[in-house]
């Protein structure tokens, strides 16, 4: 889980608008693309996206 503070502060690199946080994935439902968190480290890498909902 990603701190309440840090997600405030966390957009999509893709619209630039904020992700929701769904555990080992921070998701961005407007475009249907889920960022993985690592480690507890989001990364915010267009090619490291996958389609949401993950399978």
């Amino acid at each position: 889980m990603i701190a309440p503070r840090l997600l405030d502060i966390l957009v999509c690199p893709q619209d630039r608008l904020p992700l929701e946080d769904h555990g080992d994935h921070l998701v961005n439902p407007r475009l249907g693309v889920a960022y993985p968190v690592t480690d507890g480290i989001p990364v915010l890498l267009a090619d490291e996206a996958v389609s949401w909902p993950v399978d």
